[in-house]
C-alpha cells in the first residue's frame, strides 16, 4: 500500500510541476512582471515554488540550510516569502526554471525516502496540524491552485491555453 501511495503522490507532484512549467514557458516576456491579482506573474511562480520547496522539507529551519539555497543566496535574498507582507522582489524566468527543476528533483527524492512511519508523523510546520502524507496532498493542491491562477491569466490576457496534465504525463 505504501508503494502505491508514494507512486500516486510522485505522479501528482510531477503533473502539478508540469502544469506550472507550461504556464512559465507560455508566459510572454511582456507579461512576466504583469499583475496576476495583486502580485506579478513571476512572483506567483516564485511563491508557488518556494512553498513547494518549503513543505517538501522537514521544517522551516531546513529550508535555508539546503545546498541549493546556499548556492543561490542572491535569488532568495531576504526570504520575504516567510514574512506576512506583499512581495516586492521580481524574478527572471531562467532562475524560476532552475528553481522548478530543483523542486521537481527534491519532490522525487523526498517521496522516495518516505516510509509508513514518516508519512504518519506530524507535518512539522506551524499551522499545519496534520500528517506528512496530508502535507504532500496539501502541497500539490497549492501548486495546482497557483498554476490554475496563472493559466487563467494567460488565457484571458494572451489567448494562451495550457493543456490538462494527468497522472504519469511527462514533458517532452
Amino acid at each position: 500500500m505504501i508503494d502505491t501511495f508514494k507512486e500516486l503522490i510522485a505522479n501528482q507532484y510531477e503533473a502539478a510541476f508540469c502544469t506550472l512549467n507550461a504556464c512559465i514557458d507560455r508566459c510572454p516576456e511582456t507579461a512576466w512582471n504583469s499583475l496576476v491579482g495583486e502580485t506579478a506573474f513571476c512572483q506567483v511562480a516564485f511563491h508557488t515554488l518556494f512553498y513547494a520547496d518549503f513543505y517538501l522539507g522537514q521544517n522551516e529551519e531546513s529550508l535555508r540550510r539546503q545546498p541549493f539555497h546556499r548556492d543561490h543566496e542572491k535569488f532568495f535574498r531576504n526570504y520575504e516569502e516567510l514574512e506576512d507582507r506583499k512581495p516586492e522582489l521580481l524574478y527572471d524566468k531562467p532562475s524560476i526554471k532552475t528553481y522548478l527543476e530543483h523542486c521537481r528533483n527534491k519532490a522525487s527524492q523526498v517521496i522516495a525516502a518516505e516510509t509508513a512511519e514518516t508519512l504518519k508523523a506530524r507535518a512539522g510546520f506551524k499551522g499545519r496540524e496534520f500528517s506528512r502524507a496530508e502535507l504532500h496532498v496539501y502541497n500539490i493542491r497549492h501548486i495546482q491552485n497557483h498554476a490554475a491562477q496563472l493559466n487563467l491569466r494567460l488565457s484571458i490576457d494572451h489567448n494562451e491555453d495550457i493543456v490538462w496534465v494527468g497522472s504519469g504525463w511527462r514533458e517532452v
